[in-house]
């Protein structure tokens, strides 16, 4: 195995919904648990590909993606993007589920329907960024290079700040932005919020 980062490609995008599927339980395979393997991407990996490619990179194992980092420089501007372009069409496909639908899907079609709100307590650090890795890409510091080569991007497009959010089950990834500098932003009631200065 030699893994690579490398910069999106256009055909990476059926890669990114895989990779978001199969780490979507908490940093583990959520693929049983949803009917439809499009939902996850469809809100936590896709848009950013698509509105921001060139903040978009790849870990690979012979050029296939085994996981990526992807984000935006300006949490505000992504979602006027996505509320323009990005969630209309996925709204008509998917409508609002029964009140009393509890079930994965209808979660994720319910955020699709709210769209990617910014945190006012989060706007001094505008940048934000979502981190999946399959297991073959674990263990061997490639999360860490994944982070420095999103956060020297924002750097140089002059971003001040970047944060990010994490499920609080994801006890892995919680150890592991603790380690390499994340501070504790807020804490809520399902997630944290982490963040770290860039200039």
């Amino acid at each position: 195995m030699s893994l690579i980062i490398r910069p999106y490609k256009k055909s990476d995008l059926p890669k990114l919904y895989e990779i978001c599927l199969k780490t979507g339980n908490s940093g583990k395979d959520a693929t049983k648990l949803y009917k439809d393997p499009l939902l996850l991407g469809n809100f936590y990996s896709a848009p950013y590909a698509v509105i921001h490619p060139e903040l978009t990179f790849i870990l690979a194992d012979n050029d296939i993606p085994v996981g990526y980092i992807l984000g935006t420089n300006h949490s505000e501007f992504f979602y006027l993007e996505t509320e323009k372009e990005w969630f209309p069409p996925l709204r008509k496909k998917y409508p609002l589920p029964e009140e009393n639908d509890n079930t994965p899907d209808a979660k994720i079609i319910r955020l699709i329907h709210k769209g990617h709100l910014p945190k006012p307590e989060l706007l001094s650090y505008p940048a934000h960024l979502h981190i999946d890795i399959l297991p073959e890409g674990q263990g061997q510091g490639k999360g860490r290079k994944l982070i420095e080569t999103f956060c020297n991007k924002l750097i140089e497009m002059k971003v001040q700040a970047l944060h990010l959010e994490v499920g609080k089950r994801n006890t892995n990834a919680i150890k592991f932005y603790e380690k390499i500098g994340f501070q504790l932003i807020k804490e809520y009631e399902w997630s944290i919020a982490y963040g770290i200065k860039l200039n």
